[in-house]
């Protein structure tokens, strides 16, 4: 029998308190659960008489850290399973169903640090002038690159943004977060310009009449999907000739590196990004140290 069916209940107390504290998403406290039942079947082989979450020793976790590494799991993947387990253990531990925390000193293994690959100025410009705007859709898709780029959003909180949350005349966006955190973001005067176009002469007309609460709609009325617009995404990209990887961050990745390029402050950058600790957003500084190291080799005379 599997731990976690032995166990339904701590999963599920925990699971709760994942959501009443920090306000997850479904996927994500599914990431959660998922992880720990990885961990409960491992545990459930290892002792079959007595496979208890509450019975896990510190010996038992470094036994399952040691066999993820030697079967090739990723960095990545044991770092993502070790922070699951130590949550649940302090969970555990707080509610006082443990009275000791078996994960204390099982150190997080080393992530190595992938800079993301940011599209250049030129590229974002290409990028933007890809839509033809002469057409309804690629009015909006501009409006979307540009509200994208100026502001930073995720491509989840930009296709999720409903028309209550945007405000022309301040010129500002209201993002509900990761974890229920609310931020404003300034669109800047070139976003807004498109923004104004879109909701006054495009969004009527692809409502036909319908109602929608979704700011930016399709020729049904309904909301964009994360999926589609990141395929158009793919699709301008291609259109203005950008042949380097792009990820769907990749205009929160250019929105991040440019401002720091231009003298903006780390911690600027920091909330609006929305990123709860600065050592996030600290991965930033090194993409915008190494395009200061390109550019002091390619003009210095020294360089």
């Amino acid at each position: 029998m599997r731990v976690s069916e032995r166990n339904p209940e701590l999963l599920d107390e925990f699971c709760d308190a994942l959501w009443l504290e920090d306000g997850l998403s479904r996927n994500t406290m599914e990431s959660y659960r998922s992880d720990l039942e990885q961990f409960g079947d491992w545990f459930a082989r290892q002792k079959p008489d007595d496979s208890s979450f509450l019975t896990v020793t510190h010996s038992d976790l470094l036994g399952f850290m040691t066999g993820r590494f030697s079967a090739g799991m990723k960095a990545s993947t044991t770092s993502r399973e070790l922070s699951s387990l130590k949550r649940f253990y302090r969970f555990l531990l707080r509610q006082g169903k443990i009275n000791a925390d078996p994960t204390l000193n099982i150190d997080t293994p080393r992530l190595p640090r992938n800079l993301p690959v940011s599209l250049t100025e030129a590229d974002v410009e290409a990028l933007l002038g890809a839509p033809d705007v002469t057409f309804p859709l690629g009015l909006r898709d501009r409006a979307m690159l540009e509200v994208l780029y100026a502001s930073g959003l995720r491509v989840s909180e930009l296709v999720s943004l409903e028309s209550g949350q945007i405000s022309l005349d301040m010129g500002v966006v209201r993002i509900m977060g990761k974890g229920g955190k609310e931020r404003l973001t300034p669109l800047g005067e070139e976003a807004l310009e498109w923004m104004v176009r879109y909701i006054k002469e495009i969004r009527p007309g692809l409502l036909d009449g319908k109602s929608s609460n979704a700011l930016f709609v399709t020729y049904r009325g309904a909301g964009m999907t994360r999926q589609a617009f990141w395929y158009l995404i793919k699709r301008y990209a291609r259109q203005a000739g950008i042949t380097k990887p792009l990820s769907p961050h990749g205009l929160r990745h250019a929105f991040a590196t440019h401002l720091l390029n231009h003298g903006a402050d780390l911690r600027v950058v920091q909330l609006l990004l929305g990123h709860a600790d600065i050592s996030t957003t600290q991965i930033y500084t090194h993409v915008a140290r190494e395009r200061l190291k390109k550019i002091h080799e390619m003009h210095h005379p020294r360089g």
